[in-house]
């Protein structure tokens, strides 16, 4: 087997994994949101609220950007 598509094949190896990783995890996700509503709502806003100090974005199921404002004027 080439350099080329031993790389290839690995490259799409760990792809597979990631994705079976990425689908757990977020099984694993629903399952918590369901059985603890509250903590989870508790969590993610937490979540979003140390990711709009360090200036990063969120986005919305419609794929609009969703920010927190937390000014007071």
């Amino acid at each position: 087997m080439s350099e080329t598509k031993r790389r290839v094949e690995t490259a799409k190896a760990q792809a597979v994994r990631q994705r079976n990783y990425r689908r757990a995890r977020d099984r694993a996700l629903a399952r918590l949101g369901n059985d603890y509503p509250n903590v989870y709502r508790t969590y993610l806003e937490e979540e979003m609220e140390a990711d709009d100090k360090m200036g990063k974005k969120w986005l919305d199921i419609s794929g609009n950007t969703k920010s927190i404002t937390s000014r007071s004027r």
